[in-house]
């Protein structure tokens, strides 16, 4: 069984991983704030039960097994044959089962990973392929920003534009240094 709960009071905890606070009755999920942050975002009960994962690769096992290996390390056997590389798994954390699959392409909803994007969240616009170097990833957020980054940082989380997650506070827009201000400037007058 490749799901169990911890009960170490310091464990290491990844992107999209689940946390249960038992005594509280509280959910979380590790996600990227968008200065690439690890942010601790609050979720529901039912959100608790699934977590994505991105497909890192895909081969076969002893026997002939198809399997795939997700970001945190999961190897699930015999995957649904439409999945590929890139794309993201819904995963049951109970059970360990694949419970639905979003394809890796152009307008689907998307987190950045790593990179200076890192936590910004937008449509996939289209891919760029660089033979013998990295595949270059174009995303649109939702407030009209194009940014650019590499394909292994992209991880897509909604089919079309409604996401499979709750979203942190922001929806992963990343605001110019003016427009910080601005806010801090607003919510300083708004006290007084």
């Amino acid at each position: 069984k490749q799901w169990y709960q911890r009960r170490v009071a310091i464990t290491a905890g990844g992107f999209m991983d689940v946390i249960t606070i038992d005594k509280t009755g509280e959910y979380f999920r590790m996600l990227f704030d968008v200065k690439g942050r690890f942010l601790i975002h609050r979720i529901k009960k039912d959100e608790a039960s699934y977590k994505l994962c991105g497909v890192k690769s895909l081969s076969t096992a002893a026997k002939g097994i198809p399997v795939l290996v997700t970001h945190d390390g999961r190897t699930i056997r015999y995957p649904d044959p439409l999945i590929k590389v890139h794309d993201t798994i819904k995963l049951d954390i109970e059970s360990g089962k694949i419970l639905d699959h979003i394809k890796f392409e152009p307008g689907n909803l998307a987190y950045i990973t790593g990179g200076q994007n890192c936590g910004r969240i937008g449509i996939i616009t289209h891919k760029e392929k660089h033979p013998g170097s990295f595949d270059i990833v174009h995303v649109k957020d939702s407030v009209g920003h194009t940014f650019a980054t590499r394909l292994s940082n992209v991880f897509p989380i909604g089919k079309g534009k409604p996401a499979w997650i709750s979203l942190p506070r922001g929806k992963g827009i990343r605001l110019s240094i003016a427009e910080e201000r601005d806010r801090k400037l607003a919510a300083k007058a708004k006290e007084m």
